[in-house]
């Protein structure tokens, strides 16, 4: 028995069909928007360390990716049995199938969201900490944006999926394309005939809203973007437009209080002992670096003085005002205030790939609202890469620069906030001969710096002075000349020239 082509090509003439696409494409796509949203929050509490939200998240997922899309179509449609109210919106199929197939699909899309969170590198979570941004702004503006990135091939994988899914509906009596082909063939017998048109239509449709998916994830594909670098011509132009940032001059002011001070800072990770009573002072527009073996307990510190670690005990005092005391005392309100003031510049430079280099310096700015107006933010930005050098690469995605031009553009970035101290955690080796004249530009200008380094000489060359740590104390605090000098012999002076490489 030969197919009926004549029959087969005049059902794409039929208005019920086309009917039924629309009907397929609205079911579809709402349910992928809504559970889309949905299971990112229910992907969000899964992760919480909150048991009253990560539970019931989890077990909302254990539950709904258990179940049949089919019972639960069923049970929703039956629903107003055992809640008459419901019926005047269950009671309709369009809506119970939306119904069903949104909290199905939120139970796999908040897997989705989950494997596309836990991808994020926690140093972009630590770089908007560093920059003041609150939670929800560090969600939206770095987070959900790097995780859609990573999980839009899944998500439009889940499109067609729920497509396809649709034609269950008909279980419900919604003339979706499966049962308006149905009701033909049932007339007519003629199955295969009908039943190819019915794949057509669907091949239509993932075809059409695939692409424009697919577009969607083409334009989101940042890696993939070639190279922008601005000519001579150009970056003249925005030379000529670039607003210099103010400079912040040091205290000169008899008895100013340190810019920094540390007092009897204690961290520990469980049995483990990091900092055992560190206290340190630094004055307004000193460059302090810290040096110490691996384990010495440096990097905790610098990270305790912004809170990205907190302390156990102890105090920060900023600018002679308290600032961050243990857990339990300091109080948020002076930490956001103080936060603004102190920048930091990580080792692994912490760029926001899904940026480009000028978004990256004008993006906490602008969070902030340090200047309303967009125009002046941009040329800000302009200047502070024309002054690290880079100004020709400012249309340009982290991944398409160096790591020296990465960390030069780190440093513009925490400048575009004017902070009155700048952390670095280990200017790489790779890096230092780029970095170094960044920083002896900054010291010129009074800037208040504290560098923890395992480049000696690049220690003694920017610092006023030196600071050694081993196992979580300070055991030497000394200017470099006094380090270097031969003719001392104390114990410290010896033991720490002795690590940087500099006995006799």
């Amino acid at each position: 028995m030969s197919l009926d082509w004549e029959y087969f090509f005049s059902l794409f003439t039929m208005s019920a069909f086309w009917k039924a696409c629309v009907t397929v494409v609205l079911i579809s796509t709402l349910s992928w928007g809504i559970g889309l949203v949905l299971g990112f929050f229910i992907a969000s509490a899964k992760m919480s360390s909150h048991k009253w939200l990560n539970l019931p998240a989890k077990t909302f997922v254990w539950f709904f990716r258990s179940v049949p899309l089919l019972v639960v179509l069923v049970f929703v449609y039956n629903l107003p049995q055992l809640f008459p109210s419901t019926g005047a919106f269950l009671g309709v199929p369009f809506i119970a199938g939306l119904v069903s197939l949104v909290v199905t699909e939120a139970a796999y899309m908040a897997e989705i969201h989950r494997s596309g969170l836990l991808s994020v590198a926690k140093g972009q979570k630590e770089a908007g900490h560093a920059l003041n941004i609150s939670y929800l702004g560090i969600q939206r503006l770095i987070v959900i944006p790097q995780a859609i990135r990573i999980s839009m091939p899944t998500l439009i994988n889940e499109y067609v999926t729920i497509i396809k899914l649709s034609s269950l509906v008909s279980a419900i009596s919604l003339p979706e394309l499966l049962q308006t082909g149905q009701r033909l063939y049932a007339q007519n017998f003629l199955v295969l005939e009908t039943l190819l048109a019915v794949a057509v239509y669907y091949v239509l449709i993932v075809t059409v809203f695939g692409s424009v998916l697919q577009w969607v994830e083409r334009r989101m594909d940042v890696p993939s973007r070639a190279p922008q670098t601005l000519n001579d011509d150009r970056c003249n132009e925005l030379r000529d437009t670039a607003l210099p940032m103010p400079i912040r001059e040091p205290s000169q002011t008899a008895g100013a209080p340190p810019a920094l001070q540390l007092r009897d800072i204690r961290k520990s990770y469980g049995e483990h002992t990091v900092l055992q009573g560190v206290n340190l002072k630094i004055k307004e527009g000193e460059v302090v670096s810290i040096i110490g073996p691996s384990g010495s307990g440096k990097t905790t510190l610098i990270r305790t003085i912004n809170k990205l670690e907190t302390i156990d005990s102890g105090e920060i005092v900023l600018f002679g005002e308290d600032f961050i005391k243990d857990q339990n005392n300091t109080n948020p309100t002076v930490l956001r205030k103080g936060m603004l003031r102190i920048g930091m510049v990580f080792q692994s430079f912490n760029l926001f790939p899904h940026m480009t280099v000028l978004d990256n310096i004008m993006m906490a700015p602008r969070y902030h609202g340090k200047s309303s107006d967009s125009a002046l933010n941009r040329q800000q930005a302009y200047y502070l890469l024309d002054r690290v050098g880079l100004l020709a690469h400012a249309d340009k995605y982290p991944h398409q620069l160096s790591g020296g031009q990465q960390q030069r553009v780190a440093i513009a970035r925490t400048l575009a906030l004017s902070p009155d101290i700048i952390l670095f955690d280990e200017p790489t080796s790779e890096v230092v001969s780029e970095v170094l004249k960044v920083i002896q530009d900054l010291a010129k200008e009074g800037m208040t710096m504290i560098i923890v380094t395992h480049e000696m000489d690049f220690a003694l060359s920017v610092s006023d002075r030196v600071v050694m740590m081993e196992h979580g104390v300070i055991q030497l605090n000394a200017e470099p000349t006094a380090i270097i000098d031969e003719q001392n012999q104390q114990i410290e002076y010896v033991r720490m020239r002795e690590f940087m490489g500099r006995s006799a």
